[in-house]
């Protein structure tokens, strides 16, 4: 029993590190074009990075 609790807590630890991980990716503006389907359903993804920044954050 102590040998399936070792596993489930390196896997525990390993997808906390795996949500930090995505999380950190998620919110760097420069990848977020590329992550977000958004994009597409908005139709401004024929401008560039930064008409497309200012456009979302003028809806918040």
């Amino acid at each position: 029993m102590k040998r399936f609790e070792r596993i489930l807590i390196k896997l525990i630890v390993i997808q906390f590190v795996a949500l930090v991980c995505a999380q950190l990716l998620i919110q760097q503006s420069a990848i977020q074009p590329y992550l977000s389907r958004v994009v597409q359903y908005e139709g401004v993804n024929k401008i560039t990075i930064t008409e497309w920044l200012e456009t979302f954050s003028q809806k918040r």
